[in-house]
């Protein structure tokens, strides 16, 4: 007789039902596993005949067949263990019990029986839910929170034996694991009020947390770029749940190391970094950087230096706030809804347009450095800032905004476009026949917009970014129709420095 005992199988964040169909029979001992398993499920069989062994039960002249069902998809990780199992004491008939398709089970085994926490746990309890499963057994994860989700039942055990006398209708000691302490957000993130001088930049930096908009700098070395991007997360409002969950469960698959936070993600990659690395992939495919940020910010400093390949590999995803990653066996797509920061220097010495310092570099230098951010990534950014070091003698002492303060602002500016739009998405990520329909009266007021940006040769998408812009900040301010002013601050941020050949050979004539 076959029995068929339910698990959850990952494709990316994308879960499947996978029914483990077990079937034993008198023969020459084997233990045989089929349905595309990996190395690591092969080697289940060790296991779960050891711990089963150690539990008195014994596979002695017995020959066990388990299949891996869907066929089709290769099946990775450790985590069908519990659930061939109970598979093998349900056709051992030495568990007489139901187990219905609604209740899965998941966990790695010990060879003493225990139950262990393997990578993939977290997205594949979140899979489980959205399956419509209503049960799961799995061992408790001191790295992750205590899961509360509604429509599914979750059972924390720690070994087999209690799995065993629960599901015979047995009371067994209920587990209350400890909630996770409330650490305090001890970051090494700048605070804005730690930054001297700086105001436009600060202002960019709260329009483009408040909307989403993609924001790129330009300045000698030395002038803050990097100290701007690290404050930059300490506006961003707190994560909700289900977004901390989404992440936490993004680094589970990748297998990096993050402590469960409400902060948003901030990834800050070398430039020596690969292709791969960043986007994503591998032989089995593996969230890259993009994905490790989503929900937050990614930080490319010298972004020139990047090779022009991969930051090519980054338009599309972000478009679509996604990256779908194709291999010849799978293809898996992860979730890369992150906001990117770009800083580079505006020539190879770095000093073009600096009063201080004098450019050394060539016409053609400058212009093969600019070359290596190409037209359609420099179009993916927003907000443009020309960045120059602050003198700190003649800076006054006035009162600076902290980040909190900012925070309460962009927070608020979120709640209305969320409130405007129905969803959780930001003036950053909507259409503009979107924007147009939510904002009474703006359409009239572009005629500016459109006379200048045909004498700029602006593409659509760039029109487009600056009538994002406009909303951000009229939404800053609490307003629900945009106003000209809020255009021509838009159009001031969307402001390129450097970033065509002639404007760079231009300088260099000036200066």
């Amino acid at each position: 007789m076959t029995n068929k005992v339910t698990s959850v199988g990952l494709k990316g964040l994308e879960g499947y039902k996978v029914s483990v169909e077990v079937r034993v029979r008198q023969g020459t001992e084997s233990f045989v596993i089929v349905g595309l398993p990996d190395a690591s499920v092969k080697e289940s069989k060790e296991r779960v005949a050891a711990a089963l062994h150690g539990m008195g039960y014994t596979l002695a002249n017995q020959k066990v067949i388990i299949n891996l069902s869907p066929s089709e998809l290769k099946k990775t990780g450790p985590l069908y263990d519990l659930s061939m199992a109970i598979g093998v004491l349900l056709s051992m008939e030495e568990l007489s019990v139901r187990c219905p398709e609604s209740t899965a089970f998941l966990g790695a085994l010990s060879l003493d029986g225990g139950v262990r926490a393997v990578e993939g746990m977290l997205p594949s309890v979140l899979a489980a839910k959205k399956l419509g499963i209503s049960k799961v057994y799995m061992p408790f994860d001191p790295e992750l929170p205590v899961l509360e989700l509604d429509g599914i039942e979750i059972i924390y055990i720690s070994n087999l034996e209690e799995v065993i006398q629960h599901l015979s209708g047995q009371n067994i000691l209920p587990f209350h694991p400890l909630p996770l302490k409330a650490k305090e957000e001890v970051t090494t993130l700048i605070n804005f009020n730690q930054i001297i001088g700086h105001s436009y930049a600060k202002r960019a930096l709260e329009v483009a947390a408040a909307g989403e908009h993609h924001l790129f700098m330009t300045g000698p070395p030395g002038c803050g770029k990097s100290m701007l991007a690290e404050s930059f997360p300490s506006i961003l409002p707190p994560l909700t749940k289900e977004a901390q969950l989404e992440v936490m469960s993004l680094y589970q698959i990748s297998t990096s190391m993050s402590e469960y936070s409400s902060n948003p993600p901030y990834r800050y990659p070398h430039h020596s970094a690969s292709g791969v690395s960043i986007i994503g992939g591998g032989q089995n495919p593996k969230p890259g950087e993009i994905s490790l940020a989503h929900k937050g910010v990614l930080f490319l400093d010298e972004i020139a230096e990047f090779t022009k390949k991969t930051l090519d590999m980054l338009r599309q995803p972000l478009e679509s706030g996604k990256v779908t990653i194709s291999r010849a066996h799978s293809t898996v797509t992860y979730p890369a809804s992150f906001l990117l920061i770009g800083a580079m220097n505006p020539c190879p010495c770095g000093y073009l347009g600096a009063l201080t310092h004098y450019c050394t570099c060539t016409e053609k230098q400058i212009i093969s450095y600019q070359n290596r951010l190409s037209g359609p990534i420099r179009d993916r950014f927003d907000l443009f800032l020309n960045l120059a070091p602050v003198n700190l003698k003649e800076q006054k002492e006035e009162e600076r905004e902290s980040s909190e303060e900012v925070q309460k602002r962009v927070e608020k500016a979120r709640f209305l476009q969320y409130e405007r739009y129905g969803e959780e998405i930001c003036n950053g990520r909507v259409d503009y026949q979107r924007i147009i329909n939510h904002s009474p009266g703006l359409q009239d007021r572009l005629h500016y917009l459109n006379n200048l940006s045909l004498k700029r040769n602006w593409s659509n998408r760039a029109q487009l970014k600056v009538v994002r812009l406009a909303r951000t900040i009229a939404d800053l301010a609490g307003l629900e129709e945009v106003e000209e002013r809020h255009i021509w601050e838009a159009v001031k941020l969307h402001r390129r420095p450097y970033s065509e050949k002639h404007s760079a050979v231009r300088t260099i004539s000036e200066s």
